[in-house]
């Protein structure tokens, strides 16, 4: 089991780190957990589809529409589509950390391709082995039907009414940093690994999959590639990994892609500090879970004070992943921070920031 960290020019490819002691959540505080986070999905989701057709929450003033025109993750290809059952993000990455006094806060929301399910799965199954008594002793709630749910999910998406619809799982290689997690989960759902090259989009704009057979209709893609990479034709047109066509097929209604193109748009750092006045607009409620206070860069007044306590805070840009391209303001360089202020001042819109947590 590995994963690559891109930044190692001499070592990129590490074997994953297995920690023995687990952490421990009650019932009660998980119960929690799991309202607060269908909470925010279900939320999350209306407004992705709002953003795409209606655009009340902009017309409402609820959210900024200088937020929206500045959004790299705004697809204008997506406009006027409504995905089977309204939803976009079907699988959600929710980043959650625990502060030194107990509460437990939404760090961050990964919508476009969330990765690192396959890792938590494994972990549990050598827990299982390492230390069996802990779950002949204790109540502990099981992981196992992980991937059955996921196959359910993905299922009820397809747009042709087999039996069984053909589901694909979309990577762009052996040398991605999560393939250990697209041929895994491959394998548990019964489903095909394909590359780009592997599909191709006939002229009835169904999606087909080359075998030695013929073509093999695909009814549903797990795509684990990036919108700018997933169709020549509509997004960057250098593209190797995607598949020529492929929008046309999921706007006509041909194929589903789980998640959806353009779910990215929410999937913004930005975004992020506007989701609990996201859940009041669609919901009517109060968030469950609160985000970490945060500061945007493109107010003024909060501005000046990312600016002046740029050694105390975390500085993330509002569309990066995976931890590439922030400041952790304690831990940086005279020089790295310097570099981040012109960067702050140079595009303010692009970037928020958050104090430390004591963990």
């Amino acid at each position: 089991i590995t994963f690559t960290i891109y930044s190692d020019g001499s070592n990129i490819d590490r074997a994953w780190p297995f920690d023995i002691i687990p952490r421990v959540m009650a019932a009660e505080e998980w119960r929690r957990v799991d309202a607060g986070l269908r909470q925010r999905l279900m939320a999350l989701n209306m407004f992705i589809n709002d953003l795409y057709n209606e655009q009340k929450i902009v017309k409402d003033g609820v959210f900024p529409l200088e937020v929206l025109a500045g959004s790299k993750n705004f697809r204008e290809q997506c406009k006027g589509i409504t995905p089977r059952f309204g939803v976009w993000a079907h699988i959600c990455g929710t980043d959650l950390v625990r502060d030194k006094d107990g509460t437990i806060y939404v760090l961050e929301d990964n919508l476009r391709v969330p990765s690192g399910v396959s890792y938590m799965l494994e972990n549990r199954m050598l827990m299982k082995r390492l230390f069996p008594e802990l779950f002949e002793q204790c109540e502990i709630l099981p992981v196992d039907d992980y991937t059955t749910r996921l196959h359910e999910t993905l299922a009820a998406l397809s747009p042709n009414p087999v039996e069984r619809p053909v589901i694909a799982v979309l990577t762009p290689g052996i040398y991605n940093s999560a393939y250990f997690e697209h041929s895994y989960l491959a394998q548990q759902l019964g489903a095909v690994l394909v590359e780009g090259p592997d599909l191709v989009v006939d002229a009835d704009d169904c999606v087909y999959m080359k075998t030695i057979d013929g073509l093999r209709r695909i009814d549903v893609i797990y795509r684990r590639i990036d919108d700018d990479f997933l169709d020549p034709e509509a997004f960057r047109p250098d593209s190797a990994l995607g598949v020529p066509g492929l929008m046309r097929a999921w706007r006509n209604g041909k194929v589903a892609i789980a998640n959806a193109p353009g779910a990215g748009v929410a999937d913004d750092k930005v975004v992020y500090t506007f989701v609990p006045k996201i859940i009041k607009y669609y919901l009517g409620e109060d968030a469950i879970l609160p985000n970490v206070p945060s500061y945007l860069c493109m107010n003024d007044s909060e501005r000046d004070y990312v600016l002046a306590n740029l050694d105390k805070l975390v500085v993330k840009p509002a569309n990066e992943s995976g931890g590439y391209g922030m400041l952790i303001g304690p831990r940086a360089t005279p020089e790295e921070r310097e570099k981040f202020r012109k960067q702050i001042c140079a595009d303010p819109r692009n970037y928020m920031a958050q104090p430390t947590l004591s963990l």
